[in-house]
């Protein structure tokens, strides 16, 4: 089962340049203007903007280590997005492909922040706990 979004609200259908589209059983057009509902380009352009300020943003206090702990988050979280997508490549198949090329393109943003913030947690625990 997926979770998509059945009503897209109409106010959002324009006309909008595309490099390349192409609909069910229609040839390929190539820089032409289409109509479309921008719904889910605005949600996913939302998304990828909100989790990169989110990622990028200062901490308080800024450190080579908490440097050396964004760039190993980075790394990890690259090393795992592409171990999801060779993993799909090689074990699924059709339509389910697809959605995780989808799903794909955003988790890599989110396995950084959750193995960041994870570590981080550790961190300030484990110093909090000498400090006692």
């Amino acid at each position: 089962m997926y979770l998509t979004i059945q009503d897209r609200p109409a106010f959002l259908n324009f006309h909008v340049f595309a490099i390349a589209n192409q609909g069910f059983f229609k040839p390929v057009s190539f820089f032409s203007i289409t109509q479309t509902n921008v719904f889910g380009d605005i949600c996913a352009l939302l998304l990828i903007i909100g989790a990169f300020l989110i990622a990028f943003s200062k901490e308080k206090t800024e450190d080579e280590y908490i440097s050396k702990i964004r760039l190993d988050s980075l790394l990890w979280a690259t090393y795992l997005n592409y171990a999801i997508l060779i993993l799909a490549i090689v074990f699924v198949y059709g339509l389910a492909f697809l959605w995780i090329l989808i799903f794909n393109m955003f988790t890599s943003l989110f396995f950084f922040l959750i193995r960041f913030n994870w570590i981080l947690y550790k961190t300030k625990r484990r110093v909090n706990q000498n400090e006692k």
